[in-house]
């Protein structure tokens, strides 16, 4: 798997037929090691590592309705009270992260009213809060620590 721009971590990986699987460390299971888990599976580790965020605390690929379609986003980090604080879209590292991408974390984001938004491809990353009474968002230059958005 392609390097990526995030620390390394030492992620369990097996092979399960003819195919390769790599441990989540949330969903407690391996799961088929494609391009995009990849990435989130680092980025899930950065975010418990490096950021502070509880394991208790973080979703993955869950489902949730949005326009009675049934989507499934891929992490999503609440706090203590069980409110959603945190959306991260994960990209393969091939796919370049473009405005349909911002456009898709911000649907998902519709029914969930995060307080901050991720986008990363493992290579780039991009992170905005926003501000739901201005009906606007400012990007950051990092990504905030769990100690500065449980609240």
């Amino acid at each position: 798997m392609k390097q990526l721009n995030l620390p390394e971590y030492d992620l369990k990986i097996q092979q399960a037929g003819d195919k390769l699987m790599i441990f989540d460390i949330i969903r407690k299971k391996y799961v088929a090691l494609t391009k995009e888990e990849w990435v989130r599976q680092h980025f899930i580790h950065y975010m418990v590592q490096e950021k502070g965020f509880p394991l208790s605390l973080i979703s993955v690929e869950r489902g949730l309705k949005l326009l009675k379609m049934q989507k499934r986003y891929d992490i999503v980090i609440f706090n203590n009270k069980g409110e959603p604080k945190l959306i991260v879209e994960c990209k393969s590292p091939e796919i370049s992260l473009s405005q349909d991408a911002f456009d898709q974390a911000a649907r998902y984001n519709m029914g969930l009213k995060v307080d901050y938004m991720i986008i990363s491809n493992g290579i780039d990353h991009y992170c905005c809060k926003i501000n739901y009474e201005n009906d606007d968002y400012t990007f950051l230059d990092d990504i905030p620590k769990y100690s500065e958005i449980k609240g």
